[in-house]
């Protein structure tokens, strides 16, 4: 037996290699391992550090139902050899396994990064025998042993937070005991080993219309926790399990049983995984903000470097609860002064400009309606950079409307098939992005919009779900899927290539689609498509846990009747993220216009902190049903906290929040937004407590909370 002890940025990880060369993952933790932890009777089964099923092999061992153990070849895959390298980003380690059967070689990829406590993990399956084998499941990370530490049972000291997500109703977290997700331990630790499964899937081109692709486990006896994001802008699987007397982690991508998914490796092919980051932190109370935080820099580190993410410009978009898609010259015109004076940078006019009347099954052209425009949309265009912002159009690129005129050019092998069939959703068709005939089609769609109309932003939205995938071209359905969407980033990465300066946001109906696939390429994502500012305080307030602030853009629509606390809880909730302003601003009281430029003054003032701040959360993450909402942007930058406080519905006039990153010394606390204040509030140095009263309903500030170290 041979062990591999590596501690690198707060991460302690323990490899054996067993006598007779098995490779187990022991140890995966915030905490030094310690040998007395693992109670199973033998680390044999289980602790692998990859598990894969190949077509045509028996699954031996005490397994019951689909979990992904006993995988074969999984349980006899071999250690070969290692590499111990570095590179631009930290330390970087590879294992090469083999099975002597099949001669399947993987090599699972472990990449660190300098000074943030994340590992970012893939494999590489190469078939190096003679005959053809169907890859069905391959782990990107697998570990067993994740509740190993401290000496409660795992039922009193595990903790899952799982991120639910959904139309209107994104972010949506929520706190689980095992037990209360079906995982109790009714049998000595030693012997249990059920049927059930903690099963976290998304299967479809909407990567995240059920879940946020990613997950929190805390043990809160020892303080420690586990956290994941799988960066794939598909199908993918989690699942938290027992074997063999312990709880295991399993996260994987596609794979048959979930997403429909193979693929034959003949002699000589080779497949990657959905790459996947695992991060630990052991920081008590603070755990979740802790792990949060070092997401936030990975985050930013992975993705596209770009201007957007450097400049955090204010963006209008005429849709939400304004011109719902109904755009045309006459309602432009004052919208674009509107916003100008107002200070937006960039004006986008969102769907509708490209068909009259009804648009939705028509889409795919993508040629101006001149009953909308009818001196062209060139001259709306041209009359927003007169203003001195950019101007920016809708697109659903992906799809084609049953109606629409594009049909003409189009073949069946543009589309989804399947069962002989092109596949709809929404009177949509979905396009292959596999197909050369649909990148040269949609590429000559952006040449012309951008020469045409001069534009330099483009919402890209996307708002149907073609189900399982395509079967044309491809080994199964969800293969035609994964397919797809590889190609799709690398489309992306074309497009930026050619046009640097062009931000396009990524939309999916709102937030259905957050991923870091996309969101390594996309510089701003669109959180929600919710109508109701003060249910989007819980979207803002949540959203930095899912992605970086300044690529959540979150939407600001101070309505035509309203009060200024109305216009000022509009404001709040994008004022520490992405400002998409928008709402009737021509129709707007003058005193109530003016909170909105008060708002997006104060927004320039702090927005260069914000591109690097890491969040916190004093009430913890919101549910829907809270009264008090809260969000904390640490600066990195200076000595600052900004704080944004929400009272919604409820008896409470007072609220308490706890801020854990100020030190033991002085604190100056000012409400920067809005100047008329009209809010109570208390700093205690003390308890280290900022105490709010908001004598009403539906109110919300902005703080600036300014901390002095003391001096020893």
């Amino acid at each position: 037996m041979e062990r591999l002890e590596i501690q690198e940025n707060g991460i302690y990880v323990v490899f054996e290699v067993s006598d007779e060369g098995f490779m187990k993952l022991l140890h995966f933790s915030a905490l030094p391992f310690h040998e007395d932890d693992i109670k199973a009777p033998n680390t044999e089964d289980g602790f692998r550090l990859v598990e894969m099923n190949l077509a045509g092999f028996d699954r031996p061992g005490e397994r019951h139902g689909n979990k992904y153990i006993y995988t074969a070849p999984g349980y006899r895959m071999k250690y070969e050899s290692h590499r111990d390298e570095r590179n631009a980003f930290g330390r970087k380690l590879e294992f090469t396994l083999y099975d002597d059967e099949t001669q399947v070689y993987v090599v699972n990829h472990m990449q660190f990064y300098d000074g943030i406590s994340i590992v970012r993990c893939w494999n590489a399956v190469e078939n190096r025998g003679d005959e053809v084998q169907t890859l069905e499941m391959i782990s990107s990370f697998n570990y067993t042993g994740i509740e190993k530490e401290g000496l409660l049972p795992r039922d009193e000291k595990m903790s899952l937070k799982i991120p639910h997500n959904s139309w209107q109703r994104e972010m949506n977290w929520r706190t689980y005991t095992l037990p209360e997700l079906g995982m109790c331990q009714v049998q000595p630790t030693e012997i249990q080993r059920s049927s059930s499964a903690i099963e976290v899937t998304n299967t479809g081109n909407w990567s995240a219309k059920k879940y946020l692709p990613m997950g929190y486990l805390e043990n809160t006896e020892t303080g420690s926790n586990l956290f994941w994001q799988i960066e794939h802008n598909g199908s993918w699987h989690w699942e938290i399990a027992d074997q063999n007397g312990h709880m295991y982690l399993c996260i994987t991508g596609p794979n048959e049983i979930q997403s429909h998914w193979s693929k034959n490796l003949y002699p000589n092919d080779v497949f990657e995984t959905v790459p996947v980051a695992v991060g630990v932190s052991c920081s008590g109370s603070t755990g979740f903000d802790t792990a949060m935080g070092e997401l936030t820099k990975y985050r930013r580190i992975i993705r596209r470097k770009n201007d957007d993410n450097e400049s955090l410009k204010i963006i209008f978009n005429d849709y939400m609860n304004c011109l719902w898609a109904d755009p045309t010259t006459e309602k432009e015109i004052p919208l674009i002064d509107a916003a100008a004076e107002a200070g937006c940078e960039y004006f986008c006019i969102d769907a509708g400009w490209y068909a009259p009347g009804k648009w939705w099954d028509a889409v795919g052209e993508w040629k101006e309606s001149r009953e909308r425009f009818p001196n062209g949309m060139k001259e709306v265009t041209d009359y927003i950079r007169s203003k001195g912002m950019i101007p920016g159009v809708w697109l659903e690129i992906e799809v084609m409307g049953i109606n629409s005129p594009a049909l003409q050019l189009a073949k069946d092998d543009w589309f989804f098939l399947r069962h002989g069939k092109r596949v709809y959703d929404r009177s949509r068709y979905q396009l292959d992005f596999r197909n050369p005939e649909v990148i040269e089609y949609v590429n000559g769609v952006l040449d012309r919009i951008i020469s045409e109309y001069g534009v330099g932003y483009i919402k890209m939205d996307y708002n149907i779900e073609p189900g399982i995938g395509t079967e044309f071209n491809a080994d199964s359905v969800g293969d035609g899927m994964l397919g797809h969407e590889r190609a799709y980033i690398t489309w992306l990465k074309s497009v930026f290539e050619k046009y640097p300066d062009l931000i396009i946001e990524n939309c999916s109906s709102g937030g259905l689609r957050i991923d870091y696939a996309m969101l390594s390429q996309y510089s701003i994502q669109s959180t929600s498509d919710q109508e109701w500012y003060g249910r989007y305080a819980t979207i803002s307030a949540n959203a930095p846990a899912g992605l970086t602030p300044e690529q959540a853009a979150i939407w600001s629509y101070p309505l035509r009747e309203g009060d200024k606390e109305e216009v000022v809880f509009n404001m709040v909730n994008a004022m520490l993220l992405r400002i998409h302003q928008s709402g009737h601003l021509a129709e707007l009281s003058p005193e109530r216009r003016a909170l909105v430029r008060e708002a997006l003054d104060c927004y320039k003032t702090i927005r260069q902190d914000i591109k690097t701040a890491l969040p916190f959360w004093p009430l913890g993450l919101s549910k829907y049903e809270d009264e008090w909402v809260a969000l904390g942007l640490r600066s990195t930058l200076s000595d600052k906290i900004y704080l944004a406080v929400w009272r919604r519905e409820g008896g409470h006039q007072e609220c308490t929040l706890p801020i854990a990153y100020t030190g033991a010394g002085k604190v100056d606390v000012q409400c920067i937004y809005p100047a008329y204040g009209a809010c109570e509030y208390s700093w205690n140095d003390a308890s280290r407590q900022l105490t709010v009263k908001f004598p009403k309903e539906n109110m919300a500030r902005l703080f600036e909370l300014k901390y002095y170290f003391s001096k020893c």
